[in-house]
């Protein structure tokens, strides 16, 4: 993942959680992150959507919170999205 695409991914995480010294590491889960729950997880969807253009199934957000997932596996989702809107897919 382009660090400029992290840190826009960063900055979103920032903003939903209402904290702007989150750094995000790809072995973090829900659970370490305050505030992490349902409602949020929805709101972050929604809002990686907005401020990249991109569009999650639902079956892919499903599996965001499947066990075993993480950052990580977040941004590798989003990455390949974004790839796949720009044509590098």
């Amino acid at each position: 993942m382009s660090e400029e695409l992290r840190a826009q991914v960063q900055q979103v995480f920032r903003d939903v959680f209402d904290d702007p010294s989150l750094v995000l590491r790809d072995e973090m889960a829900s659970e370490d992150i305050e505030g992490w729950d349902s409602l949020t997880h929805i709101n972050l969807i929604v809002a990686v959507e907005r401020k990249l253009g991109i569009k999650f199934a639902t079956a892919e957000i499903g599996r965001t919170k499947e066990p075993g997932q993480n950052v990580g596996s977040f941004l590798r989702m989003i990455e390949a999205k974004v790839a796949a809107k720009q044509g590098v897919a």
